[in-house]
Order: structure tokens, then sequence, then C-alpha cells
């Protein structure tokens, strides 16, 4: 992990942000961003200096771009736009979600199409760096001439207003910019707009969706192997072969990364051994799961390009021409973070009806709800009540935002994106898959635990004893939450899928 990241607009991955909005690495400004910024600034001064009308910086916002401000009025304007727009609602993003935010904004700002000084973007950079962490609400955005509620709470205690996270502990604004020895700052032209005026938002809250998504899939194929294992499936649906003809990459990856899984294994068998088929939930994993990597791919092509963009109005280009667009237009984004929440429901879709194979005494050869003594115990029965009631929920959520649509503004803001409410639901679909996975690779390793004298894969054999470090095999009731608690938490801090890793090369 590199101790810094330098910035200059243009070449941020994904795993730089989680880096800076995970474990707290530290961010520095490239020279060549740092000239560019300078000479956007300049021209805007020029601008203002020539009494120019150009909107955001001479006139008002929105409906009132047709009201011209005059230069003595240019710093309340700018102030008077982040205090107005602070309008978010419920409950703070998370720190993690919050850093990625700040760390999304500056860099998009390093492109040097924006205007802004470099001492005001420097004041953002060490709120971050120091960790002054905004507070912002995770409601109140539209998605559409920026995520501009949300951005201007992050933008307030820059000016030693609003709230703040500082070492734990929730200041005012300004405290938490004394404390840290940061000085507020008072915007100037343009400075206000160019710092709200983006898909950060959304962008920031979809880039933590989309790492724990690409971690939520490998696991997923973890689990499909696990339940393979117990329900002693047949490896044939597997043979690349099959797969090389319809070659999506997503199924092809699948297919080899479960072939990894489960070598060695004397419990997976052939056809005709045991059975002809299996139920499409086990021999179906790699078309499925292929699908959701496909999915994901996307969503990750679509960050790529949207973290290293000018995403603000209006921009101010090189060669001094300001011209008023719509960049800031949340629609490239709202899109795949629809697609991401529905291509991760499908995911938990999958895992809850393998569940239900390993639980249900109907569909295997295994004790009803994988318990010694049943009747008097329930075993696993609620669990899959549970991951049902999450995957039910999940359909509910992968309803698109993007397809919806309010005018703001007066009807000058006639079409929105709901990009930012798509993100969330994304993040939301995620956790709640994360459950439902837990619980099947819980319930497989119960059901594994059934089986005499088998030898599990390569890959199957970690992540059973990864569990099995933790979770004891469950001869009798006991409360049940604690054990589901304790597999979520081995998916959720990467311990399981870490120590599956060291021996397995996924593919995705």
């Amino acid at each position: 992990m590199k101790n810094t990241i330098i910035i200059n607009g243009e070449t941020l991955t994904l795993e730089e942000i989680i880096q800076v909005a995970v474990y707290g690495t530290t961010v520095e400004i490239h020279e060549n961003a740092i000239k560019k910024i300078k000479k956007s600034r300049t021209i805007v001064e020029n601008i203002v200096k020539e009494g120019k009308v150009v909107y955001g910086i001479t006139t008002g916002f929105g409906k009132f771009s047709d009201v011209n401000i005059s230069n003595d009025e240019c710093k309340t304007l700018q102030k008077n736009l982040i205090l107005s727009h602070s309008c978010g609602f419920g409950d703070m993003l998370s720190k993690e979600i919050t850093r990625s935010i700040m760390l999304l904004r500056i860099n998009a700002l390093c492109k040097g199409f924006s205007g802004i000084s470099l001492e005001t973007l420097n004041t953002l950079l060490l709120m971050l760096n120091k960790g002054v962490h905004p507070c912002i609400p995770e409601k109140g955005s539209l998605g559409a001439s920026g995520d501009l509620a949300p951005l201007s709470h992050m933008v307030l205690p820059m000016m030693g207003e609003g709230v703040a996270e500082y070492e734990g502990n929730i200041y005012d604004g300004k405290e938490a910019m004394k404390m840290a020895n940061i000085e507020a700052i008072e915007l100037t032209y343009k400075e206000g707009l160019a710092l709200i005026n983006g898909t950060q938002v959304m962008t920031g809250v979809g880039a933590i969706a989309l790492k724990q998504a690409i971690d939520l899939v490998k696991l997923s194929d973890i689990a499909g192997a696990l339940t393979l294992e117990a329900l002693r499936g047949i490896k044939d649906a597997f043979d690349l072969r099959i797969h090389e003809v319809r070659p999506h990459k997503g199924q092809i990856d699948t297919a080899k990364n479960i072939l990894s899984l489960v070598e060695g294994s004397t419990s997976i068998t052939r056809q005709g051994e045991l059975r002809v088929q299996d139920a499409y939930t086990l021999r179906c994993i790699p078309q499925i799961h292929g699908a959701i990597k496909d999915s994901i791919n996307h969503v990750k092509e679509k960050i790529k390009i949207e973290v290293n963009s000018v995403t603000d109005n209006p921009i101010v280009l090189e060669n001094g021409d300001i011209i008023s667009g719509g960049n800031f237009h949340g629609e490239p984004m709202a899109l795949p973070f629809d697609f991401l929440a529905i291509a991760v429901s499908e995911m938990g879709n999958v895992s809850e009806r393998r569940l239900e194979r390993l639980i249900n005494y109907q569909l295997n050869d295994l004790p009803a709800f994988l318990t010694p003594n049943g009747g008097l115990n329930s075993g696993f029965m609620i669990t899959q009540y549970a991951a049902a009631a999450l995957v039910s929920e999940n359909k509910v959520l992968s309803h698109p935002a993007s397809v919806d649509s309010i005018p703001s503004s007066a009807n000058q803001e006639d079409h929105v994106s709901m990009g930012t409410i798509a993100a969330r639901k994304a993040l939301e679909v995620i956790q709640n898959t994360r459950r439902v996975l837990a619980t099947e690779i819980l319930a497989a390793c119960q059901a594994i635990d059934f089986r005499e004298n088998i030898e599990l894969g390569k890959g199957t054999k970690i992540a059973y004893k990864t569990v099995r470090n933790h979770i004891e095999f469950i001869k009798e009731d006991k409360l049940m939450y604690n054990e589901l608690e304790k597999c979520t938490d081995l998916l959720k801090n990467g311990e399981l899928l870490k120590a599956v890793e060291e021996k397995i090369n996924f593919n995705l």
C-alpha cells in the first residue's frame, strides 16, 4: 500500500480511492495539476476584471442565471449558494464514503477546468489528510446539476460552518477546523459552484459499493463451491469446453474459479454417478455468476471514466472560453448504479435458492434443516426465512431510481438522474446480499460436517477451515443471530476471502 497518493485528475483508480477512503492514505496534488488550476483561476479573475456576464461567476444560479451580480456581491453570492443549498436530510454518510467524496472532488478540480483557487482546493485537501470529515446527510440529491445539497454540506466546514467529525468526535465546523489547525476560508468568484456542481457523491458512494461488490462476487463463487461440495454436485457442468462455445468472459471466469476451488475434492461427482443433472442454481453457477461479473466490470469501467472527469459547470477551457453545458448530469452513472443493484440482487437470489437446497430434506440426502436432532431443534430452518426476507427486500430496492425524474428550479432543470439514490440503493442491496451469502456459507459448512470420509477441494477446504476457526458445528439450537453475525464478519472484514485468495487466483 502506498504511503502517499499523488493525484492529477487523470489517473485515479478504484484501488487508490479505497486506500484513501478506507485506510486513510494521504494525498498530494501533482505539480502539473497545480499549473492547470492556477491557469484556470487566472481566466476567471480576468473575466471578473473585464466585467463579463458569465453564468455562475457574475450571475445567479439555476433559474436566476439571468440575474447579474456585481463584483462587490460575488463573495456573498458564493457563500449564500452553499448556505441555501445545504438542505440534506437523514443519516450521515459514513466516514469512508465522505472521504471518497472529498477525494473525488479534489481530483476533478485538479483537471483545471473549474476556476477554483489553489488556496481553496488546498483547504479541502488538508481536511482530507488531517481527518476533518464534514457530516453529510445521505438524502437530498437529485443527481443533476450535480450533487448540490450533499456537496454543500461538504463545503460548510471549509467556511467554518456546519458540522464535522474529527478524531472520532462530532464538532461544529469552526471548532473542528480549529482543532485540526486548518484556517477556514472565504469563497470567492465561482468557487462555491466549483465545489458543489458535480457527481462526486453518487460516484463516491458507488465506488465504495463497487469495491464491496467485487469482493462479494468472489465470495459468491466460494459459497457456490461449498454448496456443491455439500450436495455432491456434478463437476461436468463446469467443463471449460462448454463455456468456450458461449464465450461470455464472466461465464468462463466463473467456471475456472469453481474448478479451482473444488480441485482435488472427493465429494464432487461426475454426471451419471449419483444423478444426471443438478438443479439450475448449481449447474448454472457460471452463467448466473458470470453475468453478474460482467455487469460489475461494466460499472467499474464507467466509474473509471467518471472519477477522472470534469463534472461541474460552467467549464473553463484552456483558451479562455467558458461554456455552460451539462457535465454535472448524473445519468451516465445513474444507469450503471441501478445495474449494479440489479446484478448484486441476483447474487442474493441464487444464493438463497442454494440455501434452500441445503436445508430442505426433500431436495437432498441430509438431515432436515441440518440439525442432528430435528423436532426438538429447528436448526437452520429460520435462516432461510431471514434470507428470503432480504432477497425480497432487494427486489424492491432494485427498482431503478433512474427511470424517475422530478423537474426542479422552476422547470429549468427539467430532467434529473436520481443517480445518488441509485448508488445508495446499490450499497444497501450489497449489505443484504452479504448476509445471504454468509448464511449459505454457514449452512454449507454445517452440511459438509454430515459427510463422512471426504476430502474437500483446494479452495473449499480453506474456506471451510476459516469458518470453523470461528464457528463450531451447531449440534443444538443456540442464538443463531450470533453465529450468522460471526460469519457475516468473516465476509465483511475480508478474512475469508483473503485466506482463499492465498491459494486461488480468482478470475474476474
